[in-house]
C-alpha cells in the first residue's frame, strides 16, 4: 500500500475508533436508538471506504505482482475468496 492511502486508512481508523467509543457511551447511557443506529451506519460507511482503499491498492499493485510471479492459481483463488466474503 502506497503512503498516502496508508495515512488515510489510519486516519479512518482512528475515526473509527472514536465512533465506537462513543457509541459504546451511547448504549451504556441508554440513548435513543435511532440515534445509535445512525452513529453505526456511519461507522459501517467509514468501514465501507477502507474496504475500498484497500481493495484498489490490492488489485493495482499486489495482484499484478502475483501475476508476475508466476502465481495466478494462488492470486485467483484469494481474489474467489476475497469476493465471497464481501458478499452480502
Amino acid at each position: 500500500m502506497d503512503d498516502p492511502a496508508k495515512q488515510e486508512c489510519l486516519k479512518r481508523l482512528a475515526y473509527i475508533e472514536g465512533h465506537l467509543k462513543g457509541i459504546r457511551k451511547m448504549v451504556e447511557e441508554e440513548k435513543y436508538c435511532g440515534d445509535v443506529l445512525r452513529q453505526t451506519f456511519a461507522v459501517r460507511k467509514a468501514i465501507q471506504k477502507i474496504e475500498k482503499l484497500m481493495l484498489e491498492g490490492h488489485l493495482r499493485d499486489c495482484v499484478p505482482a502475483g501475476l508476475r510471479e508466476g502465481r495466478e492459481e494462488q492470486v485467483v483463488a484469494e481474489l474467489v475468496e476475497l469476493y465471497s466474503l464481501a458478499e452480502h
